[in-house]
């Protein structure tokens, strides 16, 4: 029945909202929009209010449940002081039995020692205990009755308390998306300011800045938060993009929401069952239930265990290797040396590890950058290795563990070429990638081919460096997650995924520059990981390996051969040049 009331409600509270929605878009005049929004602000603090009711009851069954449990206590300690002194007189009952027996069962020493009023102290002694005992039973057993109650009464507060939580969480997720949805208007009348009357431009000035002026540690410091986003997360990345244009700064507080509200939603359905699925693993052997797990996400305090198990399958780490390679680097100047150090300063700067010099990891990530340099003398260095070192060094913290991650990477997990000086493998999947874009995403595709959009120009770099810098940290890593254990299938799964997830609003324009201007920074935008994963690894299929090898070998051909043609338009012309003198 609770259930039914707090479904109606929520349907109640939908159509209600769907009736707003339609007053703001029929509204003749700019004053009855405004006027909708401040009453959307009404709502958001009635609900604020109504989330501080509900800690305060959630204090008090606190309480209530900490003095049941002290109670509980101390009867136990009761209950466990009678039993022993049942059991003391239990003790004298059989001393006294057995004396009595042995006495009895000599006539003539009875006779010689024991009167008649001594044996009949001793039976009523024995009736005197046997009256104590049935005493104690009984009362044994009013305390057990007690201790049943109070444990029954304790299991249903806790399941109040999770009740209440739940409840919470729900309607935490609620005011997020409804401050999401408030943002999102004044974002959209932001942008509609030029055409208002300038006493509705200082309005929607103000309010504009005093949205910008909230900030979700607020809510951490009133005490009651279930799921607070912090300025950081786990692994140090920004929750909230510092975005440096003015306009866009909204548009970051919107995506706080967005990532608070979908947590909240996915905490108790999707992340708990999945952490205990996770917790229920031992030993880890390659597997298909394996597999799904890791591309479902690997919880953070397993996230470690697991990429070194990753890498120690395909790559045997060579002990005192690196050690050898960081003695080399230190006598040795490489030839990289000073591309490295203009790269460093420039490595995921909206990580706090990383975003100044005197950041911790900087000195590390120089290591095994150098290291890498000597280890694979045929690439040296190249732009891009700094971000896959970086995010490697940010999971696994050791930084020799973080140099055989990026070994493994670039030896292993990419093609041959991948990171070298002609990047023509790179330059390979970007023609695969369209290829595979033109199958899954034709409509997509013929969009972009209308307005003469490459999007090898904003894919490249995915594809370079793994999504890292593209999508944001928790996106990121799940993504890192599955390219770890199967390869770089995974990253054309995602990227098309990201296509096809956008896909809608990339049909809805039509301006090449717009385009270009939104490719830019759309991938920030998603927030949703679980609807991406669902894209890429359901949506999708078939994806079969065979056909991406296919695809790469015919492509690297053609590319080979303009190449070549290229070498030679060049060799004749540095000829003809030759022979024309200067």
């Amino acid at each position: 029945q609770e259930l039914v009331k707090l479904l109606h409600k929520a349907l109640e509270a939908a159509q209600q909202e769907k009736r707003v929605s339609s007053m703001y878009l029929t509204a003749a005049e700019d004053k009855d929009r405004l006027e909708l929004v401040r009453h959307k602000v009404r709502q958001i603090a009635d609900l604020t209010s109504r989330l501080e009711a509900l800690e305060q009851e959630k204090k008090e069954l606190e309480q209530i449940l900490t003095l049941r449990d002290s109670h509980i206590q101390e009867l136990k300690e009761h209950v466990q002081l009678l039993m022993e002194k049942n059991h003391a007189k239990q003790e004298v009952i059989m001393t006294l039995t057995e004396q009595m027996a042995r006495e009895l069962s000599d006539p003539l020493r009875e006779s010689n020692t024991i009167t008649v009023e001594t044996l009949y102290k001793q039976q009523e002694e024995i009736e005197h205990l046997k009256d104590d005992i049935d005493a104690y039973k009984t009362q044994n057993q009013f305390l057990n009755s007690e201790i049943h109650q109070v444990t029954r009464l304790w299991t249903r507060v806790a399941e109040n308390e999770k009740a209440l939580l739940m409840k919470c969480a729900c309607l935490q997720a609620r005011n997020c998306q409804m401050e999401s949805k408030y943002l999102t208007v004044l974002r959209k009348l932001q942008e509609a300011l030029p055409g208002l009357p300038n006493s509705y431009t200082e309005l929607v000035k103000k309010l504009i800045q005093e949205a910008l002026q909230w900030d979700v540690k607020e809510e951490a410091e009133e005490g009651f938060n279930l799921n607070p986003v912090s300025e950081y997360d786990e692994y140090g990345f920004m929750t909230v993009p510092d975005y440096e244009i003015e306009d866009w700064k909204l548009l970051a507080k919107i995506q706080a929401l967005e990532i608070k509200s979908n947590k909240l939603r996915s905490q108790e359905i999707v992340e708990k069952p999945l952490r205990d699925r996770w917790n229920s693993i031992g030993e880890l052997h390659p597997s298909a239930e394996l597999k799904s797990l890791i591309r479902s996400g690997i919880p953070v305090e397993h996230r470690q265990r697991v990429w070194r198990w990753m890498v120690s399958q395909h790559c045997s780490p060579a002990p005192g290797h690196y050690q050898r390679l960081l003695e080399q680097s230190r006598s040795t100047e490489h030839p990289a040396c000073r591309q490295i150090e203009l790269d460093l300063p420039r490595t995921l700067t909206n990580n706090k590890h990383f975003s100044s010099p005197t950041s911790q990891l900087i000195p590390k990530l120089r290591r095994v950058l150098l290291a890498f340099s000597w280890h694979n003398p045929a690439i040296g260095y190249c732009q891009g290795l700094n971000r896959l070192a970086a995010v490697a060094l940010l999971v696994l913290e050791d930084e020799e563990s973080a140099f055989w991650c990026l070994v493994y990477i670039v030896e292993n997990l990419m093609p041959v070429d991948y990171y070298s000086d002609t990047l023509i493998t790179s330059q390979v999947d970007q023609r695969v990638f369209k290829d595979f874009l033109s199958e899954k995403l034709p409509r997509l595709m013929a969009h972009f081919e209308h307005y003469q959009i490459d999007v090898s120009l904003i894919t490249f770099n995915w594809f370079l460096v793994a999504f890292v810098d593209s999508l944001v940290s928790d996106i990121l890593l799940r993504v890192w997650d599955a390219f770890l254990y199967e390869g770089t299938k995974v990253i054309f799964r995602y990227a098309l995924a990201i296509f096809k997830y956008n896909e809608e609003e990339i049909l809805r324009i039509h301006d090449s520059v717009e385009i270009y201007q939104y490719l830019r920074f759309f991938t920030r935008m998603i927030m949703d990981g679980r609807k991406l994963m669902n894209i890429a690894f359901n949506d999708l299929n078939p994806f079969p390996m065979k056909l991406l090898r296919n695809r790469r070998s015919m492509h690297r051909e053609e590319l080979e051969a303009e190449l070549c043609e290229l070498e030679q338009i060049k060799a004749a012309y540095v000829k003809e040049r030759a022979e024309q003198g200067p």
